[in-house]
């Protein structure tokens, strides 16, 4: 029996879309939020790279992380909410 290392690798990529989707919805700080974020881009990127789709992976890394997530960030610094625990206003 020949472990399929392709199958294991969408497992893990499809493991950590989902827990990173998660994150996002349910983290309690902006930032953390926006970081989770950021981990399911790029879990989506991985699995349309395992599903040889090198130019879709390439595009949903620089458009979605390289412009929107800039701008997602920029809004999260602009924000006069408390960001972190340390923060004082």
């Amino acid at each position: 029996m020949a472990i399929d290392f392709e199958a294991v690798a969408f497992v893990i990529m499809a493991l950590v879309a989902i827990l990173g989707a998660l994150g996002c919805v349910y983290a309690r700080r902006v930032a953390h939020s926006l970081l989770s974020l950021m981990m399911t881009f790029f879990a989506v990127a991985g699995v349309m790279v395992l599903a040889h789709a090198e130019m879709l992976a390439a595009i949903q890394i620089l458009v979605y992380l390289g412009s929107v997530m800039l701008v997602v960030q920029f809004g999260v610094m602009l924000t006069r909410r408390q960001i972190q625990e340390g923060d004082v206003e």
